[in-house]
């Protein structure tokens, strides 16, 4: 399933009391503000949650697979990383599935 802002403005609004227009007044402006820091170089960083930054990525050389002898150079730019915070890596890896149990070894005969 996937969370969308209509989901958390709905979310937010029934467990706060809050009308759902100033719920997603207050969701649409916090986003605006981390696009515009991020826009502008700066870290975003929500204790908890995660850290948002931007990364630059090198200048490199990629190939088509349907025409591998063509190189297509392919230029350094920004892109946003995510870095989960340690709460938000918990609650996540309690989804990951447990170790499968080995199977004991056959009697020898």
């Amino acid at each position: 399933m996937t969370l969308t802002k209509r989901d958390l403005v709905v979310r937010i609004s029934t467990e706060t009391g809050m009308i759902q227009q100033q719920v997603l007044d207050v969701v649409q402006k916090t986003l605006d503000h981390i696009a515009e820091a991020l826009a502008k170089g700066d870290k975003v960083e929500l204790r908890n949650f995660g850290v948002f930054e931007i990364k630059l990525r090198k200048a490199r050389v990629g190939r088509n697979p349907n025409a591998p002898e063509v190189d297509v150079p392919i230029p350094q730019r920004a892109v946003v990383k995510f870095k989960a915070g340690k709460e938000m890596k918990a609650a996540v890896l309690k989804l990951s599935p447990t170790a499968p149990s080995q199977k004991p070894p056959a009697p020898a005969q």
